[in-house]
């Protein structure tokens, strides 16, 4: 996916650092430090130079208890920077959460809204709804002098999850484009430590979604609990160790304020991929429980690909119901699909693949014929090509529903590495309806 931000884009298949840049003489881990127009333009400059492609300029501090600024005070802190730095040609991002400061920020060059009240505010939305700037949807429980009063959830994954999907979609309905939006789940923002973590272990939920993700964990006091840190200055090594866990989950954009921390972690990024699993040929099955037994096929796969050296699921797809396709004289399959990341070159990931599929007994007899066990490549990031033993991406993924219909339900709107658009009109083959 592409985030589209006034005249810049952004490819969301692979972080984009944006550099914090606190304008305030009061923001938990850096207040006063770049508060001064000079400090400020410089430091933007120095981030940039370290890998910034966005930088997030903001004018209020919203660390939790913080009280509110007047708008004309935020103003004065953040206008001429964002305005300098943008006649510097770089992409700026105005951190706020009042509709005037964001539009007199536009106005003066800012192509990112950071709204970290998530557009509740009707001002705010009449504001994204006439620019072409990229907006953040945050979620926030309460206001900032509050948010850390007994943050309560049931469900904060779920609910969290959500209200960005309700946010995103009121955005859309307004004219927003799609393209525009990013989401950002808050973290440390009306979550306790504990609700924080459990939302970083699951960021890739949020990329259902399907729109680019957000990690802004940097020096929050979750990161301080976790690994015993106290001074929010000296989180910055694990703050970076936390957004590539989030990244290798699928986060698009990391908010960082060490840069250089920050792009020494993302170099160990790895790859992802998107197999294909299908069976239609139970080991053990009583009768009447075929598909159970297929599934059952499935999960003893998935159990193999834990074993895949330098290897981490990042999540797995519904199981699906499908007809069978090219061959027809053969049973109903099961299928799915499971997103990873690895470290394993594409042919050497094959032979990993067939050892799982022959590890079940696969005879491959007849062409597209019955199977206990089909394990495809069907995407891997950044590589396309063709040999006699491997295609990349594979040929014929967006024709299968049977493949198409798990990969948007983990992806949706995903862009294969060769450009393709994977969308559900095509699939014509091997019609599929969720288990």
């Amino acid at each position: 996916m592409m985030w589209k931000c006034g005249k810049f884009e952004f490819d969301s298949t692979r972080p984009v650092v944006m550099g914090i840049l606190n304008v305030t003489p009061d923001s938990f881990s850096d207040g006063g430090q770049h508060n001064e127009f000079a400090d400020a333009v410089a430091f933007a400059r120095q981030m940039a130079e370290d890998g910034a492609q966005i930088i997030d300029v903001g004018g209020e501090s919203t660390r939790p208890g913080s009280a509110e600024v007047s708008v004309e005070e935020e103003l004065s802190r953040t206008l001429d920077v964002v305005r300098q730095l943008a006649d510097l040609g770089m992409c700026v991002s105005i951190d706020t959460r009042h509709a005037e400061v964001a539009r007199a920020c536009v106005e003066a060059g800012a192509a990112i809204i950071n709204d970290v009240t998530g557009f509740r505010d009707p001002a705010m939305v009449e504001v994204v709804a006439n620019c072409d700037a990229g907006v953040v949807v945050m979620h926030m429980l309460g206001e900032p002098a509050t948010m850390q009063n007994d943050p309560q959830y049931v469900d904060v994954v779920s609910e969290v999850k959500d209200y960005l999907g309700k946010q995103a979609a009121m955005l859309e309905a307004v004219g927003v484009a799609r393209e525009r939006i990013c989401v950002d789940p808050g973290p440390g923002f009306g979550k306790t430590a504990s609700q924080t973590m459990e939302l970083m272990r699951n960021f890739h939920e949020f990329n259902r979604l399907g729109y680019p993700t957000m990690v802004a964990v940097s020096r929050k006091s979750y990161i301080g609990s976790a690994y015993g840190i106290d001074v929010p200055a000296d989180r910055d090594e694990a703050s970076a160790q936390e957004a590539l866990m989030a990244c290798e989950l699928g986060a698009s954009i990391v908010r960082a304020h060490n840069v250089p921390e920050t792009m020494k972690a993302l170099k160990n990024l790895r790859p992802y991929v998107l197999l294909g699993l299908g069976s239609n040929v139970a080991l053990v099955a009583n009768p009447g429980e075929e598909t159970e037994g297929k599934i059952a096929n499935l999960q003893q796969a998935i159990t193999g690909l834990c074993s895949i050296p330098d290897t981490q699921i990042v999540d797995i797809s519904s199981y699906y119901e499908s007809e069978p396709a090219y061959y027809e004289d053969q049973d109903t399959f099961v299928n799915a699909v499971v997103l990873l990341r690895t470290g394993v070159p594409p042919k050497e990931l094959l032979k990993y693949l067939h050892a799982i599929e022959n590890s079940l007994g696969r005879v491959r007899e007849i062409e597209n014929g019955p199977r206990t066990l089909d394990l495809d490549i069907l995407d891997y990031q950044m590589y396309v090509g063709e040999t006699d033993e491997l295609t990349l991406p594979h040929p014929r993924v967006c024709e299968r529903d049977f493949v198409v219909k798990p990969l948007l339900e983990l992806l949706p709107h995903h862009i294969l590495a060769d450009g393709t658009i994977v969308t559900a009109e095509g699939a014509t083959y091997g019609k599929a309806t969720k288990l």
